[in-house]
């Protein structure tokens, strides 16, 4: 797959919706009784890339202020959903040790990565970072993840809603249509090629979550370092 020529489709295809009054609002992300949670495996930036989002996330906000932008701490990759975000999901539910010991199975042998952060795309219900992998690694992990878990008899829904074949980050979604669309794009268009930065992968999380990873939801339930 040409992963920019994939983003930039999405990109295109993205602003026609926007320019038509087709965004997709999503109508949970201020609800109280909403108890969608699963279980996750990503990847956090570091602090300096985190911040030159939120500078690109600021400009967007001062136009339209009434989306849902995510703040650092919110702000990850999902290298894998182990379990999507369902009603009624508990921990209880589940051996953590479990899931543990498939993911550090699916690990081990690789060693740490990178991923580039450089420009941005977009979907009718949201704005994205575009993530961009200097080798091979993430996708034998997720291969790695999948063939593990298929084998298993673990609770899981693994490309359930589509296959993850990206290292891209949602940092925006629509809670509102947008009342200043033409100004939107166009701050989203000077940012189309923007250079965020690279960083280093070295440890992963397996987290317990909500549908927005909001950190007030989070339960960290094991950290995996890659060496």
């Amino acid at each position: 797959m040409n992963l920019m020529e994939y983003y930039d489709n999405l990109y295109k295809d993205a602003i026609l919706k926007i320019r038509s009054d087709n965004c997709q609002t999503d109508n949970l992300i201020d609800s109280p009784s909403d108890n969608r949670f699963g279980i996750t495996l990503i990847i956090r930036p570091n602090i300096q890339i985190r911040n030159r989002v939120q500078k690109f996330l600021s400009e967007l906000k001062a136009v339209e202020p009434d989306q849902y932008y995510y703040p650092n701490s919110d702000i990850h990759v999902t290298i894998m959903s182990i379990i999507s975000c369902y009603k009624g999901f508990d921990l209880e539910q589940i051996s953590i040790t479990d899931y543990v010991d498939l993911i550090n199975k699916s690990i081990i042998n690789h060693k740490r990565f990178e991923i580039e952060f450089n420009g941005i795309t977009a979907s009718p219900s949201c704005i994205m970072i575009q993530g961009f992998l200097n080798d091979s690694t993430l996708n034998e992990i997720r291969d790695n993840l999948r063939i593990n878990f298929g084998n298993s008899n673990l609770e899981r829904t693994i490309d359930k809603r589509y296959p993850i074949l990206t290292a891209h980050s949602t940092v925006v979604r629509f809670r509102k249509e947008l009342i200043r669309k033409d100004k939107f794009i166009k701050e989203l268009d000077d940012y189309k090629d923007f250079y965020f930065g690279r960083f280093l992968v070295d440890s992963l999380e397996l987290v317990y979550n909500d549908w927005y990873q909001r950190k007030e939801h989070i339960k960290e339930l094991y950290r995996f370092k890659i060496k």
